[in-house]
């Protein structure tokens, strides 16, 4: 192939989009048969590189489409139009624990797609491509707006669609990891929804003062989306991830304030003291420590701490209250949390009480706890800092989860989240989805 090395035409369409969008693949003008490996190469912005390939044989026009045509081998194998991008692992020699996630969503992840020369299994920084192209991935669509919060003491950002005109509110809440992450929140701006990205674990009033928050923070977050011109403030709705859940339904069902008209929950649970603050539930979550173990691999694994789970309602929140349609994503394969026997509780609950006509339950087999956007490379265990007040620590925890499953789930929830979201809060007029 050396002569016609030059002659190898590698492209992918589109070669800049959303995260959550697929792209095509194609390598042409190479010799009927040829073996080739096609790799996906990305750097992040903590400097650790990532990488994902397949193994490939083209056809007798000289061509592999990696959208049509099936990897033999790799970091993944079959026909997977997206698996250079969901089987991105760090690279070998990596230190353990990393985990993907975009900081500034104001650039694109850059990922750079390159074609070898025979079915390649490592050694890639020695072998000299075929042919290499750049694409990028965004969270934030063009013209999206992102604009820093901090009025009332919050630590948040707002992300508003591109189109003109008035738009539902997302209130995003992230687990107990902390920080503000922000990318989520970026696309589903580029979806259409007035997105709100909340820190409400290491905010800087947290930090300034010493005291974690309470209820009128989250308050505050949501009056800033119903008071806001461009947002329809009717039409608000929560989404919360792991502990993220324990805050969306705490206050779905107790606040007077918040007045939700829908709500998402993934990899969470209704397990907390009802009447407590953020720290009362942490304190809570974790008051179980012997029931955490180890395996093998010295992975954390928390799924236990709330079992069994608590039949004393000043325990957990009462769902069969809850008044706005209400969605649960679970992987059945989560080691971080029961979240599938929460989800179970949570439906008996309902049920029982006549209001499961709101609820509804996605449960993903082999999925683990980090069920995140389309496309995220999945993670069974990370490092992960603990956020409890004057106790930070950082440990590798198990999330859970099969990689191919996971990737699958993912790919599925966050399509089924957005349907779900555009038909509680666009639907029934005052807005249209003609800007979507």
């Amino acid at each position: 192939m050396d002569d016609k090395q030059c002659c190898v035409k590698l492209s992918v369409h589109p070669s800049r989009g959303l995260m959550d969008e697929k792209f095509v693949v194609l390598v042409q003008k190479v010799p009927p048969g040829s073996q080739l490996t096609v790799r996906a190469f990305h750097q992040c912005e903590d400097g650790h590189s990532w990488d994902a390939f397949g193994h490939y044989t083209a056809d007798t026009s000289g061509t592999v489409n990696v959208a049509e045509d099936p990897s033999l081998g790799g970091t993944y194998s079959g026909v997977e139009q997206m698996g250079l991008m969901w089987s991105l692992r760090p690279v070998p020699g990596s230190q353990p624990g990393l985990r993907m996630r975009k900081v500034n969503v104001q650039t694109p992840m850059e990922v750079t797609i390159l074609v070898y020369q025979g079915h390649q299994t490592e050694g890639f920084v020695d072998q000299v491509p075929l042919a290499t192209v750049v694409v990028e991935r965004w969270y934030m669509a063009p013209g999206v707006c992102r604009i820093p919060i901090t009025e009332g003491g919050l630590t948040a950002t707002l992300f508003l669609p591109s189109a003109s005109g008035l738009f539902p509110g997302v209130l995003d809440l992230w687990g107990g990891g902390g920080k503000l992450v922000e990318y989520r929140s970026a696309l589903l701006a580029s979806h259409g929804f007035a997105s709100l990205a909340l820190d409400y674990l290491t905010p800087k009033i947290t930090l300034e003062t010493g005291k974690m928050v309470d209820n009128q923070y989250f308050e505050m977050a949501y009056r800033v989306l119903q008071q806001h011109p461009q947002i329809l403030s009717s039409r608000i709705a929560m989404l919360g991830l792991s502990l993220g859940t324990s805050i969306t339904l705490r206050l779905a069902v107790y606040s007077q304030i918040i007045k939700l008209r829908c709500a998402v929950c993934i990899s969470g649970s209704h397990v907390q003291p009802v009447n407590g603050s953020v720290e009362d539930i942490l304190t809570y979550l974790n008051r179980n420590t012997e029931n955490s173990r180890s395996n093998e691999k010295n992975e954390v694994i928390w799924r236990d701490l709330p079992l069994p789970l608590p039949t004393d309602t000043n325990f957990k929140v009462d769902v069969g209250q809850i008044k706005c349609p209400l969605m649960l994503v679970v992987g059945e394969d989560d080691q971080n949390w029961p979240t599938y026997e929460s989800a179970v509780d949570m439906k008996e609950m309902m049920e029982k009480a006549g209001n499961s006509h709101l609820l509804t339950f996605l449960s993903y087999p082999n999925a683990g706890h980090l069920i995140e956007p389309p496309y995220t490379p999945h993670t069974r265990a990370s490092n992960f800092r603990t956020v409890i007040l004057n106790n930070s620590m950082m440990i590798l925890v198990l999330w859970g989860g099969e990689t191919v499953a996971h990737s699958r789930a993912q790919e599925d929830a966050w399509r089924k989240i957005l349907v779900f979201l555009r038909e509680n809060l666009y639907g029934g007029g005052a807005a249209s989805l003609s800007n979507l």
